[in-house]
């Protein structure tokens, strides 16, 4: 991971257009060629930032160019660095799951066909790169389904599930694979974000999964 602190100024060139003035930011460049820049007061979300696959280019003037395969660009013009290191973080072991997750996760895989009519369960914990998705399955038409879990669906797991989708559609025996974010509760904004980038949303009932309440999942 390479951690930059500089002054500068940011231009997104896109789907729309966005401007962010000079100030001291945080630059993150990850491992994986995602690109965010961040600012003091925002807690963990960046200002603005490209999703892997990208490339980066640093051009004359301390220009660095990011650009997605959709052609969409994020310019970051550096007036002052104040740091700039790099460190070899290692292959994660990822996030331990709390006991509901984890048991969500445990119901959905033996009642799999709760998703839809002729689903077929793969494997639990499938292994990737950059860490385990929950479900991997087909469906009733064969295609390959990844399925991430969470008790509360924010926009986060929405992006877990965008990379786990964007390693997975490069294997030719899984491909084409779609994705669908499952939980107890889905936030608004990650349900927008779900469905501009193809992805179903499924209303987990926990009491309804162990067999107390209506053993349904609501499909959107």
């Amino acid at each position: 991971m390479r951690l930059v602190i500089a002054r500068c100024s940011v231009d997104y060139a896109g789907r729309l257009t966005a401007h962010l003035p000079s100030a001291p930011r945080l630059i993150l460049v990850k491992a994986d060629g995602s690109v965010s820049v961040h600012a003091d007061d925002r807690a963990y979300k960046p200002l603005n930032w490209m999703s892997p696959p990208c490339s980066l280019k640093e051009g004359d003037g301390d220009v660095w160019t990011v650009e997605n395969k959709g052609g969409e660009k994020l310019i970051i013009t550096l007036e002052e660095v104040l740091h700039d290191s790099s460190h070899e973080l290692g292959v994660d072991p990822g996030l331990i799951k709390d006991g509901v997750e984890a048991h969500l996760q445990e119901l959905l895989a033996d009642r799999i066909e709760t998703l839809g009519e002729g689903y077929s369960l793969i494997r639990r914990e499938y292994p990737t790169a950059i860490g385990p998705v929950d479900i991997l399955c087909r469906d009733a038409d064969g295609q390959t389904v990844a399925v991430e879990i969470k008790r509360r669906g924010e926009i986060d797991g929405v992006e877990q599930l965008t990379r786990y989708l964007e390693l997975l559609n490069r294997d030719p025996h899984l491909a084409p694979v779609k994705g669908i974010f499952a939980a107890q509760e889905i936030k608004p904004q990650a349900r927008v974000l779900a469905t501009d980038r193809g992805i179903g949303c499924v209303v987990l009932d926990y009491d309804g999964l162990r067999g107390i309440e209506d053993d349904k999942l609501r499909l959107f």
